[in-house]
């Protein structure tokens, strides 16, 4: 419910924004051009600017120390693991950190893949093999080699663009469509926000299924990477280790999909991040 109302207030907050820009710059709201540079200012700059924040974010969200100095064993194999991969995948030394959790699980963000962060749950360091952590490794620093982060988070903004635009120009037709009765009164001015909150819900979710989609055909090609990094066994072994283990993931939304173990949830497969772990386990044996 939370989030509903959160939902509710940004895209109020985003409308009267919008108005406040164009009556600023003088563009007319029913200019398709003026609606489109000001739909891909929000809808880019939203994120991007996520982007560039992801890894303060990801710190925040979660706790995660960033191994500076390593204080002990487990740390330095830890951080010499990160470099080595970093190495053979040809990027720059990610910061590594941890961050204390039960969950098992490990993320890579950042806004440059030669500046990423790679962090990793105490539950994996703990319920984990060396083999099987240095897999999951792998995996994350594929991630960044790969620059996931920021292909997903162009994707997201493009998508955000069009619903943006979209919902707005479907609430325009609708408008002109009411104004042009008899009655002549169209939506009025909190009319439309709900036309186009709906709208952008309903658009929204379409593009949802797009950024999952991609998510997913992410997740097999880092697992594909892990492999070729170590060896495919270790993969397989690090993923059949997470599907034993039960407890859902417990990563924040903004870091999520790229997360090693999927976070549950959603409405149907078409909205996970992630694929079923027995479908990447089966494409890593095919390799």
């Amino acid at each position: 419910m939370l989030r509903i109302v959160l939902f509710l207030a940004t895209n109020m907050a985003i409308l009267i924004l919008l108005g406040i820009v164009m009556s600023i710059f003088g563009i007319d709201s029913r200019s398709t051009s003026g609606l489109l540079v000001i739909a891909a200012m929000f809808g880019m700059g939203g994120s991007l600017l996520s982007l560039a924040m992801s890894k303060w974010i990801a710190k925040k969200s979660t706790g995660a120390k960033v191994i500076e100095n390593p204080s002990n064993q487990t740390e330095q194999w830890l951080y010499d693991t990160v470099r080595r991969m970093a190495e053979k995948a040809e990027i720059g030394m990610p910061e590594v950190a941890i961050y204390n959790s039960a969950d098992m699980n490990a993320f890579a963000t950042g806004m440059k893949k030669n500046a990423a962060l790679v962090a990793v749950s105490t539950g994996l360091l703990q319920n984990m093999a060396k083999d099987e952590i240095e897999a999951v490794l792998a995996h994350e620093i594929t991630h960044v080699a790969c620059g996931d982060m920021v292909t997903l988070s162009l994707i997201q903004g493009v998508l955000n663009t069009f619903v943006i635009f979209l919902s707005r120009i479907a609430a325009n037709i609708i408008d002109n469509f009411l104004s042009s009765d008899e009655e002549g009164g169209g939506l009025g001015f909190f009319g439309y926000m709900a036309v186009t909150i709906v709208l952008e819900i309903v658009l929204g979710l379409f593009a949802s299924i797009i950024v999952m989609w991609f998510s997913r055909k992410r997740e097999f090609t880092a697992d594909k990477g892990a492999a070729y990094l170590t060896n495919k066994e270790k993969m397989v072994s690090a993923l059949q280790r997470l599907q034993a283990h039960h407890e859902p993931s417990h990563l924040p939304d903004q870091v999520a999909a790229f997360g090693i173990r999927p976070k549950e949830g959603g409405l149907a497969s078409f909205f996970r991040s992630h694929p079923p772990i027995e479908d990447r386990i089966a494409a890593l044996q095919k390799l």
